[in-house]
């Protein structure tokens, strides 16, 4: 861990990401949800040609302009982005049990449905994995301003780097501007973190960046991919 650190210290992101695909080939992996942190990301990564997997979660319950980006995404850049969605048979049992909107009920609940959807399809695309390449950034919320550019994930047994961990909201905007990269529109009517459409709302000015995801439950506002 301290080794690739240390190797990493001082690299911009795509540099970083040229080191850990030759230090780790062909088990290095890029999942993106299509935010702007995720698009800022796959335009280093394709734009520099680099050899690193891209791959999304499909939860069944996207907004459309998400799909929108995907089809507009892989137009631009005429490469493959690998689609993973959840177990057919856990999401049948899941509205067998408790119908189609139980994740506003309890936070268990809701925790319930994005491991069904997120994190057990996260977990079978990062098998053989051994550096996961995400795009949280320090601003988006507490839990997430204590990480470093480079994490070891115990319980997936992997390296976890955050190219974008320490660039700001404007950094970010700017990189899609100047780099003139396709971004969802949602953002553009307020909606900051986009997940699934019926648990993502717009948010107030002055609100939390996280505050329209789950906006009915006090929590972390996690969904259990990054702990």
């Amino acid at each position: 861990m301290d080794n690739i650190s240390t190797a990493l210290e001082g690299l911009d992101p795509i540099a970083a990401m040229q080191y850990l695909a030759a230090a780790f080939p062909g088990a290095v992996a890029f999942s993106t949800s299509f935010g702007q942190e995720d698009q800022v990301i796959a335009d280093m990564i394709w734009r520099a040609n680099l050899p690193i997997r891209v791959f999304t979660l499909d939860t069944g319950r996207l907004f459309q302009e998400t799909y929108d980006l995907m089809d507009l995404t892989r137009a631009r850049y005429k490469q493959p982005f690998e689609v993973y969605f959840p177990e057919t048979a856990a999401v049948e049992k899941l509205l067998l049990e408790k119908g189609p909107n139980s994740f506003y009920e309890s936070v268990e609940n809701r925790k319930e449905c994005c491991n069904i959807r997120k994190v057990v399809p996260l977990n079978r695309a990062l098998q053989g994995v051994k550096v996961w390449i995400t795009g949280l950034r320090a601003e988006q919320s507490e839990n997430r301003q204590s990480l470093h550019p480079i994490e070891w994930d115990e319980s997936r047994q992997l390296y976890k780097y955050n190219p974008l961990i320490n660039w700001t909201f404007d950094e970010m905007i700017n990189y899609l501007a100047e780099k003139n990269v396709p971004y969802n529109k949602l953002h553009d009517k307020g909606f900051i973190s986009i997940g699934c459409a019926p648990c993502t709302r717009a948010i107030e000015p002055g609100e939390h960046p996280r505050a329209g995801r789950w906006w009915w439950e006090i929590s972390k506002k996690e969904c259990g991919l990054h702990g």
